[in-house]
């Protein structure tokens, strides 16, 4: 379906697609509107000889797969509500392959509506219930009869027009989620996680190119090997085990066997009980590790212009995507420059506090004050995606090496999009007896890291690296709002399932 143009007219064709609406004209017209991922084309059937295949058709349920064999014709009118305006299939036969049920828990048509439609219901809802609200208020006080009955028809009004303006359904969040198999039908997910795709395909092709090796490390570990309470326990035969927080340390360990670049696209586990826009339990790792030969710096560089050389090509070659996913949550392309602007964190504490945010020097950054910051450079220097660097060491974590000219500070940085962290890196420590002093400090248990810690008895590599969670950049890059709306099957502190 997808290649049909005005070119095709008069050709017969056999199309499978998902009956997307029906509208049974007469018994003599019926028109289908066929949905093939997010492509959507009108079918007639209308030839007064074939009223069985005409009543037929009208019966057959939304979301239902279907063959049709038809010939493309000129649209007679434009068509409204399909991708091809100017085409529709004249359908001389129909075969349904597999039947949906007739009360579906939600309707595509529902699902796929713009935001903006739903925004504009909800503000002239919000306006009659002001009214409402003001009329009630008043009938409370009036005591003179026929102001009152006045007063009551006004409410009686404003109800009929409340009414008329709900006019499109809104269908919840938990509603599409209980229902993702349907969900994920609507034109802007099919685009979203092609979206999502293209990332993954793109970094590992980058990467391949710059000469990484991809790992596959363990998800079950036999200890909760990075410090923390953030694990998920789970049995491990006659004994425990803990679901990986990330690749880190196996990531580390392949730099000291020499692979010199290493990078994973894998699940990572968090036991966080954050209900919030941007965390799941379960989501995608991106990761890579690099040794380097004079100052961390040079993995810092190489991954801003690896982030760029993404976005680029995500621009360039998923145009189409990008717009389908704006017909439904409009959003405005990522800005950002060829070479990507590094702040220090003493910097940004300052910006902040210029702006009236509330920063301690050596504190993490809240989220709100991500966003302070992230709107400041917006402003100023006109990107949506940038690096802070030098962070406080106290924040980070164990393995992170200090800063050699104030220990106060690490060499380690977050990268932020849209004013949102994505990725934290560090230069890792490489000496065993100074790794070994820094997890002691943090208070966790180096016995645990036996292995992880002797690995580098052996010599390594001066080394660095950054951790990305896959939904959370895909859902700042097209700025969707939320991270559950990325995550195919999202894993959060309250679902499980499906």
């Amino acid at each position: 379906m997808k290649h049909l143009s005005h070119n095709d007219i008069g050709r017969e064709v056999w199309l499978r697609g998902r009956v997307h609406k029906q509208n049974d004209v007469s018994t003599n017209l019926c028109f289908l509107f066929l949905r093939y991922k997010y492509y959507i084309i009108q079918c007639i059937v209308t030839r007064p000889s074939e009223k069985e295949l005409i009543k037929f058709c009208s019966k057959i349920s939304n979301e239902s797969v279907i063959d049709i064999y038809g010939t493309i014709v000129q649209s007679e009118v434009p068509v409204t509500g399909a991708t091809f305006s100017d085409i529709e299939v004249k359908v001389s036969k129909c075969f349904v392959v597999s039947e949906a049920i007739p009360q579906l828990p939600l309707q595509i048509e529902d699902a796929a509506r713009p935001v903006e439609i739903l925004n504009q219901q909800q503000r002239e809802i919000d306006e009659i219930d002001s009214q409402i609200e003001r009329v009630k208020e008043e009938l409370k006080t009036e005591n003179d009869a026929n102001k009152k009955h006045e007063l009551e028809e006004s409410l009686q009004k404003l109800a009929e027009q409340k009414s008329v303006a709900n006019k499109y359904a809104s269908v919840d969040q938990s509603v599409r989620l209980d229902n993702r198999v349907i969900d994920i039908r609507t034109p802007a997910n099919h685009a979203l996680y092609k979206i999502s795709s293209a990332f993954c395909a793109i970094f590992r092709q980058q990467l391949v190119k710059h000469d990484f090796i991809e790992i596959h490390t363990p998800k079950l570990l036999g200890t909760a090997s990075e410090g923390g309470s953030e694990v998920f326990e789970v049995a491990y035969f006659d004994r425990k085990a803990y679901l990986a927080q990330s690749p880190q340390l196996y990531k580390q360990m392949s730099i000291v066997g020499d692979f010199g670049r290493v990078f994973e696209i894998g699940p990572v586990f968090r036991a966080e009980k954050s209900d919030t826009h941007r965390h799941l339990t379960e989501f995608v790792g991106i990761d890579l590790e690099m040794e380097f030969h004079q100052h961390y710096h040079e993995v810092l560089r190489f991954i801003g212009q690896l982030l760029v050389s993404i976005f680029d090509q995500i621009a360039e070659e998923y145009d189409e995507e990008l717009n389908v996913i704006n017909e439904q949550f409009p959003f405005e392309r990522l800005v950002y420059p060829r070479e990507t602007i590094i702040f220090k964190f003493p910097e940004v504490v300052q910006m902040i506090r210029e702006a009236g945010g509330v920063q301690g020097d050596l504190d993490d950054l809240t989220t709100a004050n991500e966003r302070l910051l992230g709107k400041i450079i917006k402003e100023r220097y006109n990107t949506d995606f940038y690096i802070v660097d030098k962070f406080p060491f106290k924040i980070r974590a164990f393995y992170s090496m200090p800063d050699p000219e104030n220990p106060d500070y690490a060499n380690a940085y977050d990268i932020f999009l849209r004013g949102e962290e994505i990725s934290s890196g560090a230069q890792r420590v490489h000496v065993p007896e100074q790794l070994e002093q820094q997890a002691r400090d943090r208070k966790i248990e180096t016995e645990a890291l036996r292995h992880y810690i002797d690995s580098f008895k052996y010599g390594s590599s001066p080394h660095a690296g950054c951790g990305l969670g896959l939904e959370r950049i895909v859902m700042l890059y097209t700025n969707i709002g939320n991270v559950r709306k990325t995550s195919l099957f999202p894993r959060d502190p309250f679902r499980l399932s499906p």
